[in-house]
């Protein structure tokens, strides 16, 4: 591969991964038109080898750039508590915050999906400062904060009962269906693009039951609502089936985690058009690292009680062809390592080609911006991702990626 290249204008594919066709194109040209794609066609020596600019991945499997629906950037979980976001400033979870998006990109994770940080809004200033280019990192749509009830998933609630929370950890705080509707707004308002909505217990909030439904159907109806009004779209956090059943039927666009769902809830997902967002991977590096890392007894025994039927329930939605988006839940282990979950999903029934299209084609659709990412096509944005091997045998190669570029800038 040559990297001493400043500009890219044109890619020379060993193969290209056309994932809303389905198919591997061989020994094909990617024409750059600035941050964008102008043309994906056979390669030709005569009209696309001479001049410079030439980025030869002759021996590698080009792919559009890899998204990641449930990344936590800013911040980070240590030991497995949620009380150690208290122990330092915001512009400390905002530089680790640089450093993971940094990781992240690396990566080849072009976009991703910040489904909320317990200090409001940072992640919104990454993005910010990503888009104006005060650092390198993916695309970023985020939620700024959570919506939860009291005490709920959501809550930092394992300090003691007389240290009251700052402001900004809070924010998104609700128990009624009216205060359901001023926190979408106020969250609205401070510039985030997603709503975010605890509607079970979690495994890592102490106290809390991830099989517990934490909202009523009206409050979640009322957080959707909202949610339209101002121009945005709900993604709810739900283990439990009856919190994912009534989120589902509330409206919400994406289910995350549903560690604990069965075919009520598969069937549900497709009569409405939910995407479902598991997150596995996270699980195994749990049951891997978690004691070395010093966990809680309490999160790693919880981690072990969902573990089978998460797996199982992704299987599940796979069989029943429920639109399955891909996500990951990164900072439980390391920023970088996104792609673990790909063979995850192969593993269980998907092909390698439906795995890469969780993470392109299917997660651009479910967040509105099928016409900018998700594909290599003409007009979407050169966001490119390149693995050794002129195949798409083995989906563990986006573990150890060789190129990125995102909009037509090399990153890798």
């Amino acid at each position: 591969m040559t990297t001493a290249i400043e500009t890219v204008r044109t890619i020379r594919a060993g193969a290209v991964a056309d994932v809303l066709t389905g198919e591997v194109l061989t020994d094909h040209a990617i024409v750059l038109d600035g941050e964008r794609i102008a043309a994906v066609e056979p390669w030709s020596p005569a009209r696309h080898g001479g001049g410079e600019g030439v980025l030869d991945l002759s021996d590698h499997l080009v792919a559009p750039g890899l998204i990641d629906l449930h990344t936590h950037l800013v911040g980070e979980l240590e030991h497995g508590s949620y009380s150690a976001f208290l122990s330092g400033s915001a512009a400390r979870d905002a530089l680790r915050g640089v450093r993971h998006a940094r990781a992240t990109l690396r990566a080849g994770f072009t976009t991703v999906r910040d489904v909320g940080s317990f200090r409001a809004f940072v992640d919104c200033d990454l993005r910010d400062a990503i888009d104006s280019g005060i650092c390198d990192g993916p695309r970023m749509v985020c939620a700024g904060a959570y919506v939860t009830c009291s005490s709920g998933g959501g809550e930092i609630t394992d300090l003691a009962v007389d240290i009251e929370l700052p402001h900004a950890y809070r924010f998104g705080v609700a128990d009624s269906v009216d205060e359901v509707r001023s926190a979408v707004r106020r969250i609205a308002h401070r510039g985030a693009d997603v709503i975010k909505i605890i509607a079970t217990g979690a495994v890592y909030a102490t106290g809390t039951i991830p099989g517990a439904p934490e909202y009523t159907e009206a409050e979640l109806r009322a957080c959707v609502e909202e949610a339209a009004l101002n121009g945005l779209y709900v993604a709810a956090h739900a283990h439990g089936e009856e919190g994912a059943l009534r989120a589902i039927r509330a409206g919400v666009r994406t289910i995350e985690h549903g560690t604990l769902l069965g075919e009520a809830a598969m069937s549900a997902m497709l009569e409405h058009g939910t995407y479902y967002v598991p997150t596995t991977y996270l699980l195994q590096w749990v049951e891997e690292h978690g004691e070395r890392e010093d966990y809680p007894a309490g999160v790693q025994e919880k981690t072990a009680a969902v573990g089978a039927s998460a797996r199982a329930a992704v299987r599940l939605a796979i069989e029943a062809g429920v639109r399955i988006a891909y996500g990951t839940d990164a900072i439980v282990f390391p920023h970088g390592r996104n792609a673990g979950q790909l063979a995850e999903f192969v593993e269980w029934g998907m092909t390698p080609m439906q795995a890469l299209q969780s993470a392109t084609s299917v997660a651009a659709d479910c967040l509105g911006r099928a016409k900018d990412i998700g594909a290599i096509a003409p007009g979407r944005f050169a966001d490119i991702v390149a693995v050794r091997g002129a195949h798409l045998e083995r989906i563990e190669r986006f573990c150890d990626v060789a190129a990125v570029l995102k909009g037509g800038t090399l990153v890798v």
